[in-house]
């Protein structure tokens, strides 16, 4: 299991490298003292675990989590001095949350949950979304949904979401530039939103209003709505009340 220590203070970083290379499994791949390093050094490393310190100067734990997007996704668990930070952390969805100093049966009991995610990439994205929302101020809207590209997955910020199309038993995000999969049913991702801006036109469509540029009127019930990237898609007689909400948006 390779892993990333990702902390500030130079002493925090030796003392959980010492705790963790007491695990003949375990490998250490590298440090960082802030998340702008953590975040190069995500991408470069591929760790399966990053051990992430909240408070940083440049780039703080939270807003590292906010930063990912692309490429594989790491586990996620939480070092932290202050309990608060590491109660909001583990309601938020990290998988685990240390606090320091870390003792070694805590820090064996994480590294053994943090194995058990790791074959389990999109409940590992689905937490690192669910981290990345709450965590966020309400200045700063940071709503994450997971979409699946090949096998990686991938966490998309909601506003560059256009429309989320089902097609059978498959669900399809849509964006600007591309088409990922998503990981949960077009009633469940309704129900997660549950955004104005976020209307169901179709029993097959959610789409996001503020991507709709044009609407044609094909019967009295029945509408043409064409998206900013020139999707087209035909609102149901069923929905014709959300395309009133769409007008009044």
């Amino acid at each position: 299991m390779k892993t990333l220590i990702v902390d500030d203070e130079p002493i925090a970083r030796r003392v959980l490298r010492e705790g963790l290379e007491q695990f003949p499994d375990v490998e250490v791949v590298g440090e960082a003292d802030n998340g702008r390093d953590a975040l190069q050094k995500i991408g470069k490393l591929s760790p399966d675990v990053v051990f992430l310190d909240l408070q940083m100067p440049v780039m703080s734990g939270f807003e590292l989590v906010r930063t990912l997007g692309d490429g594989q996704l790491p586990v996620i668990v939480i070092v932290t001095a202050f309990d608060q930070h590491a109660i909001e952390a583990f309601e938020a969805g990290a998988i685990d949350y240390l606090l320091k100093p870390v003792s070694e049966k805590r820090l064996q009991k994480a590294v053994e949950r943090a194995k058990g995610l790791m074959c389990r990439p999109v409940d590992v994205a689905n937490q690192l979304a669910r981290l990345a929302s709450v965590s966020a101020p309400p200045s700063v809207r940071s709503r994450k949904i997971v979409g699946r590209s090949g096998a990686d997955y991938v966490l998309l910020d909601v506003d560059d979401v256009l429309a989320f199309q089902a097609e059978r038993e498959l669900v399809w995000i849509v964006t600007a530039r591309q088409r990922l999969l998503a990981t949960q049913s077009l009633r469940a991702i309704e129900e997660r939103l549950a955004e104005p801006e976020f209307q169901r036109v179709h029993r097959s469509a959610i789409v996001n209003v503020n991507h709709v540029r044009k609407m044609s009127a094909l019967s009295s019930q029945r509408w043409l709505i064409t998206l900013s990237n020139g999707l087209q898609l035909i609102a149901s007689k069923r929905q014709a009340h959300n395309i009133k909400q769409i007008l009044r948006w």
